[in-house]
């Protein structure tokens, strides 16, 4: 049986919709027309000349119901396929016709007769092509015919010729037979019995028509659409136990991210995560902020390289890993250089970027370190500024890295902007900039037109406000790669 077409091949892709319908309906017109003129063929059955007429109206019609169930499997999918399908294929190898070539859906057409009365056989030259026997050899009787035939496919060619032959009903039916060299062709067979002067059954005569590359073909259409529902499917699963694992670990990012503390110095926090538009799978972005036992708070962001639920899960673990150390009281220089060690020695070695903060409120001062990842924005009095990067280069990139640290004081009203790479998209026809030598892809136009919001977040009365006016500037943007932002402001 023919492997399924890959999802990306030329032949899998559909037609274009309307084109397919306008085949469909000129294949119906025609099979309307030939309905006509097959009711106007001669119904005597001693009539050879007629016996012909018939069978080329019939064989015309067949084609064109296959024509019209191959369009529209191929518009709509195998469930607009005809309801007799070929059986599962058999064990033994499919071969070529003689002609036309493999590949093509015109069948060829052989014609056969068997007199009942003498046990004769009479084949035509492209039945013998057909069956892949030696033209000089005599043809099968009908007794000899079920040899020939699949040992699945035989009850029903016996039901049928047994029909034709005592009841008098026409043939029409589809089964597989065997060529001499092992391979298998199949068969639509249309027949019908020839009486005698008293009306008996004198012979019986039938045309068959080689449906081979046409089964074939509603086959691999029929594979390849069950191929891409089960790759759909996947996909699916696999965004939902993503968005499910991303969720349980990020802070919520409709609202504040609950921290309780209060009083001077304290911190009004806001977050969103927007989703990619150019793909349905979660990336490994990420934000966080935790309010520590020592009375400080930790902010960081991130985004480790790829798609999907092994990197959401490698997210969770960098995350949960950077929180412990956090929470230890490690600094962010050091707890850099520690997720460094951890992501190049896991299983599935990655690259990842972040912006770690640790804001001491009784001071109001950030110490902060970076790896490759953008510096934050320090917005103050209606103006903004990106802070001095620290040395770091991506975690994983390197082992044994040292990660620089930096310390800003703050004051009341400031506000922090710390976001993922994807937040602000290249402008139209200007690609993103090479990564620097730390791995820093955001360009200078890039922090441009996230500092010419200062007027708008002097105007905000808290970070909330302050997220909505970047969602409302980027939110909508198409945007190749998901994003986080993370606003904190330094209250009174």
């Amino acid at each position: 049986m023919p492997s399924p077409l890959p999802a990306d091949h030329p032949a899998a892709q559909p037609p274009p919709r309307g084109s397919v319908d306008a085949l469909i309906s000129q294949t119906r017109r025609l099979r309307g027309d030939m309905d006509a003129v097959r009711r106007d063929a001669p119904a005597d059955r001693t009539d050879p000349e007629g016996r012909w007429q018939r069978a080329l109206c019939d064989l015309a019609v067949h084609q064109l119901d296959d024509l019209d169930a191959h369009l529209s499997q191929l518009r709509d999918g195998p469930s607009a396929a005809p309801p007799e399908q070929e059986p599962a294929a058999p064990a033994v190898r499919a071969v070529p016709p003689a002609s036309p070539g493999r590949g093509s859906l015109i069948s060829r057409v052989g014609s056969a007769e068997w007199n009942l009365l003498t046990d004769e056989a009479t084949w035509s030259g492209e039945l013998y092509q057909i069956l892949g026997r030696d033209p000089a050899a005599p043809p099968l009787t009908l007794d000899e015919l079920p040899s020939v035939v699949l040992d699945e496919d035989r009850p029903r060619l016996t039901s049928m010729v047994t029909d034709c032959l005592i009841d008098g009903k026409p043939i029409d039916g589809e089964f597989r037979m065997v060529r001499p060299d092992g391979g298998v062709r199949t068969v639509h067979m249309m027949g019908e019995p020839v009486l005698d002067a008293d009306g008996s059954t004198a012979s019986m005569w039938a045309v068959l028509r080689d449906v081979s590359e046409l089964r074939r073909s509603q086959r691999t259409v029929s594979e390849t659409h069950d191929s891409l529902q089960r790759q759909r499917q996947a996909a699916r699963t696999e965004h939902r136990l993503a968005v499910e694992l991303q969720e349980a670990v990020l802070p919520p990012w409709r609202g504040s991210p609950p921290l309780p503390r209060q009083g001077p110095g304290a911190l009004d926090l806001a977050a969103r995560y927007l989703p990619s538009s150019t793909s349905s799978l979660i990336g490994g972005n990420w934000y966080d902020a935790l309010d520590m036992p020592d009375g400080q708070t930790l902010l960081s962001v991130g985004d480790l390289t790829g798609h999907g639920v092994a990197v959401t899960s490698g997210m969770a673990m960098l995350l949960g890993a950077l929180r412990g150390m956090a929470v230890a009281g490690t600094e962010p220089g050091q707890l850099m250089a520690w997720l460094n060690q951890l992501l190049d020695s896991s299983v599935q070695p990655a690259l990842g970027s972040a912006v770690c903060c640790r804001y001491r409120p009784r001071s109001r001062t950030l110490v902060w370190a970076q790896a490759g990842h953008p510096a934050p924005l320090l917005f103050r009095n209606g103006t903004g500024r990106m802070l001095a990067p620290p040395d770091g280069v991506l975690l994983g990139a390197t082992s044994g890295a040292v990660y620089g640290q930096a310390e800003v004081p703050l004051e009341p009203g400031d506000l922090l902007l710390l976001h993922t790479d994807g937040l602000v998209p290249p402008r139209w026809g200007r690609p993103r900039a090479d990564a620097d030598a730390t791995g820093t892809v955001e360009s200078t136009a890039d922090v441009s037109r996230l500092l010419d919001l200062a007027p708008r977040f002097q105007q905000a009365r808290s970070a909330q406000d302050c997220v909505r006016t970047v969602v409302e500037e980027f939110g909508e943007t198409e945007r190749e790669d998901d994003a986080c932002v993370l606003l904190a402001r330094v209250t009174a």
